[in-house]
């Protein structure tokens, strides 16, 4: 059976109020049975969710501080009075996250939001995998080791205050690589994954400076990703970026918090950008199978990180500070509360002692940033496009289509419904769903080169990259 994705909320209602007769008949009469449903369709949001078709579950996350909505929603009681009994178990990288979602050994996980994309496109590890959830976005950074910083800090633009200007072009590493290629040396960069936010953020960033970071050929066997590439990329597991750059074995690296703050506490590195493009980093996702099995079930986990994401950016981050003392603890993210803290309660430190203002610097739940966007799976698509992952060109009603296939917004805007209804949440603090059409606008995604990104026509944005394939182009 394949997934169900509703036109609308009428028919999304009509579904669930199909499936709530059939359970009362036999045991009520017609008769009120039928003036339940007359209640329940007059007036659809206070229609509440059934009981969860799974109540124990298991959830798995990497230590970063992005999985901090699945921390918030255990140790602040979230799953709970959604009836759930949820253990959180932390996974050694995102290899096993995929494989153990899709093999059913987690219920869902803290995911890459290219995972269930690159899943769909038939790169990498195949399975079904779908989202109805946003976990965060703007959670990245890349850092360079102290030599290379070194060798670049005078070049960089400065203020007027004497300090770096941010976002740093990637083209002051220019000269560094091409001096690396002299002596016979890649430069290499660590990244966490293929299709992660990093390697496409990465990727992004050298090429806006005019640095190929290369490119894939899975039709021809060779998914490394540094064919013609000036900047050897490679994956580097989350928690081990710090200790592989003070080993020397990479110049730099791209990965989520706090492991950039971690090579700033230890004196090993500068971050040297900080992301904040309004596109989703990491998802909540699950199997398309466990979705269909555990419709309810899907709705309750929902509303509980819906109820954390808010919480974790109300009143202008003020819970930061006690969201980041919950997952310094060990069985979460297990870093120092200081380090965490340093990228969490609207900070952020590069070098030593400067330590700046970055209140939108992972975001959680405004901006509708929890919202599970096509147009997010789209950009994610085009950047598949662009480095070879997807090797042959796709007309737009592709990727349109594949991105309905991953994003679950009927799932979501139940569970908003039910929250509204509920008085745990007010209309106002979401958009108004029944405007929106699933994509963001190109100005929500502008980013560091200044191009904008419309879901609407990827093949269009991918026009505008000097490096990168477009159009008909392939290896």
């Amino acid at each position: 059976m394949g997934v169900r994705f509703y036109k609308n909320s009428a028919q999304y209602f009509s579904k669930k109020i199909s499936a709530i007769s059939k359970l009362l008949r036999g045991t009520v009469s017609a008769t009120t049975s039928l003036a339940f449903v007359s209640v329940v369709l007059a007036n659809p949001a206070s229609a509440a969710t059934g009981k969860p078709e799974k109540e124990n579950l298991k959830f798995g996350f990497i230590k970063l501080t992005d999985m901090a909505p699945l921390a918030v929603a255990l140790e602040n009681g979230y799953f709970e009075d959604e009836g759930l009994n949820v253990e959180l178990e932390a996974q050694a990288n995102w290899k096993v996250v995929l494989d153990r979602v899709i093999t059913g050994q987690l219920d869902g996980s803290h995911m890459l939001m290219g995972q269930p994309v690159g899943a769909a496109a038939g790169f990498g590890t195949s399975g079904e995998l779908v989202y109805a959830y946003a976990l965060t976005q703007n959670t990245y950074a890349c850092t360079v080791g102290n030599d290379i910083w070194n060798m670049i800090k005078k070049s960089v633009p400065k203020g007027a205050d004497g300090k770096p200007l941010h976002p740093i072009s990637a083209e002051v590493l220019k000269p560094v690589i091409q001096n690396y290629k002299n002596q016979g040396k890649p430069f290499n960069m660590g990244m966490v994954f293929p299709v992660s936010t990093h390697n496409m953020g990465l990727r992004y960033w050298l090429a806006a400076g005019g640095i190929n970071p290369g490119f894939y050929a899975p039709q021809k066997g060779d998914t490394s990703g540094q064919i013609g590439s000036d900047a050897m990329l490679s994956v580097v597991p989350p928690p081990q970026m710090p200790a592989t750059l003070e080993a020397g074995t990479i110049n730099g690296y791209c990965v989520g918090e706090p492991w950039n703050q971690q090579a700033v506490f230890r004196g090993i590195g500068v971050p040297i950008l900080t992301v904040h493009n309004q596109i989703a980093d990491k998802i909540f996702g699950v199997t398309k199978t466990w979705a269909e099995k555990n419709p309810n079930t899907h709705i309750h986990v929902v509303k509980a990180l819906i109820r954390a994401g808010k919480w974790l950016d109300e009143k202008d981050n003020a819970n930061r500070p006690a969201a980041a003392k919950i997952i310094s603890n060990p069985n979460y993210v297990g870093a120092d509360y200081k380090v965490i803290a340093n990228s969490m309660t609207g900070v952020f430190e590069y070098e030593r002692g400067d330590v700046r203002k970055e209140p939108d610097f992972n975001v959680f739940f405004r901006y509708n940033a929890s919202y599970p966007f096509y147009s997010d799976a789209v950009w994610y698509l085009s950047q598949m496009r662009r480095w070879g992952q997807i090797p042959e060109a796709k007309p737009d009603n592709w990727y349109a289509d594949l991105a309905k296939k991953i994003a679950m917004p009927e799932v979501y805007q139940q569970a908003a419904k039910d929250l509204i209804a509920e008085g745990k949440m007010t209309a106002a603090d979401f958009q108004d769903f029944s405007k929106t059409d699933g994509y963001r606008s190109p100005e929500a995604t502008e980013w560091i080169d200044g191009i904008k990104f419309d879901g609407h026509k990827p093949n269009d944005y991918l026009k505008q990259f000097k490096i990168g394939l477009k159009g008909e182009e392939k290896l």
